[in-house]
């Protein structure tokens, strides 16, 4: 009998590393994820499913066991799990009305660390993202540069940037000249 080649999906920066002096710049983990949609009556049913409460608050997550749940908007959550569970068997376990899309191979991340890494995210984000404003746990949906990401801050030195596959390049690119820059 033949034997069957299984093909491994590899990491968009796989390999990859950047940063300077005050910052380090890796690419994440492999993650699932997905976004959720679902009206405020469903809110108590899909948390205890994803085992975390859904914030209803902006710009704010909750986080437990590798598990994040982002505020995207009134209705809308990222939502991240670092041990790739199956996220859409989990909300479809709530029983409760919900529009849930796995968007695990679109995004992907990166970790910014260190003492530069909030100057290293400024560099490409209009955002204020000191401590004072942008808190451990705070998350947004933004721009760096010209793409659309996802920010969560994770420590106070430590930053996840989501953002899709397809920019993860120009995105990788950016944060380590900001890293460079951070460093001067």
């Amino acid at each position: 009998m033949a034997d069957i080649a299984q093909a491994n999906r590899e990491g968009v920066l796989s390999g990859r590393f950047g940063g300077s002096a005050v910052v380090r710049i890796t690419p994440a983990a492999p993650a699932s994820r997905i976004s959720l949609r679902a009206p405020a009556g469903s809110l108590a049913a899909l948390s205890g499913a994803l085992g975390l409460t859904l914030p209803v608050k902006p710009k704010t997550s909750n986080s437990a066991d590798g598990r994040h749940a982002l505020w995207i908007g009134p209705d809308e959550w990222l939502i991240i799990d670092e041990n790739e569970a199956d996220l859409m068997a989990a909300a479809a376990s709530a029983g409760a009305l919900h529009s849930a899309t796995d968007v695990s191979h679109r995004n992907t991340a990166i970790i910014v660390s260190g003492p530069g890494a909030e100057a290293t995210v400024n560099s490409g984000c209009p955002q204020d993202l000191s401590l004072a404003i942008f808190p451990v746990g705070a998350c947004s949906r933004t721009i760096f540069g010209k793409i659309e990401i996802v920010l969560l801050r994770t420590a106070d030195d430590t930053f996840r940037v989501e953002c899709w596959r397809s920019f993860a390049d120009y995105a990788f690119g950016l944060l380590t000249e900001g890293a460079e820059d951070a460093a001067l």
